[in-house]
């Protein structure tokens, strides 16, 4: 089983993002994306976003990672 984690847009460069994902920054490419914006959420899995979220969806999911893990 593979988990999608959400994360927010904070840099763009090229087809690559720099993403926020829970305080921790990480890049993922931006290739299976139509179109992406700084400020946006995705679904990182494997390195990719791989599509959009919603901001309340997103904060939410963040919310019970961090509640589930100690974080």
């Amino acid at each position: 089983m593979c988990l999608g984690i959400p994360g927010k847009i904070i840099e763009i460069k090229g087809d690559t993002a720099t993403i926020d994902v829970a305080g921790t920054r990480k890049d993922a490419s931006l290739r299976l994306m139509e179109k992406a914006a700084i400020g946006e959420y995705v679904i990182i899995h494997a390195g990719f976003a791989i599509e959009k979220v919603d901001t309340q969806r997103a904060e939410e999911t963040l919310r019970l990672i961090r509640e589930t893990f100690g974080r």
